[in-house]
């Protein structure tokens, strides 16, 4: 084999690769950027196995690639603007609020992995931005929620209508 059909060999590769990521981001809800410098080998393990308990996908991509894969989208300028040192992306294809949570949670827990960034619902969020998602409820937690709500005004609704009925019926 050639040196040119090495290199040829090889840049077929590399799009290939860009094209499954740009499938990947225009895919995912959610996705968060993170600096993993100084995280321990024990560290990135146990941090994967909390993204795969969470339903995240969770890769060390190079910055070129995700340049290449973001550069026609909207939020894809803005991501060229953090992509400096070395950059893992935790993709979120069910869930917007679990990338960001489990990011910044395990963040907080070993003090070294940083948030740079992400996008949320096609929109860019800063870090600030993924700090303030990942502060939301999960998504059973606002079902519930709702569902509390909406069993609450029913039951109101219930105990309404039975007071007056027993008030028509002359019932104390």
């Amino acid at each position: 084999m050639s040196e040119n059909e090495k290199l040829s060999a090889a840049r077929l590769a590399k799009e290939g690769v860009v094209k499954e990521l740009t499938e990947k981001f225009a895919k995912a809800k959610t996705f968060v950027l993170v600096d993993y410098r100084g995280v321990t080998v024990a560290e990135d393990t146990a941090l994967r196995t909390e993204f795969r308990k969470g339903g995240v996908e969770y890769s060390v991509i190079k910055n070129s690639m995700i340049r290449l894969a973001t550069k026609d989208t909207p939020y894809g300028e803005e991501l060229v603007k953090i992509l400096e040192g070395p950059t893992a992306v935790a993709f979120g294809f069910e869930d917007l609020v679990a990338p960001a949570k489990i990011a910044a949670d395990y963040g907080k827990k070993i003090k070294k992995l940083a948030i740079k960034g992400g996008v949320c619902d096609g929109s860019y969020l800063d870090e600030k931005g993924v700090q303030a998602l990942a502060e939301l409820p999960g998504k059973e937690v606002l079902i519930a929620r709702i569902m509390g709500s909406m069993m609450s005004a029913v039951s109101g609704f219930a105990r309404v209508v039975e007071a007056y009925r027993k008030k028509q019926a002359g019932e104390e």
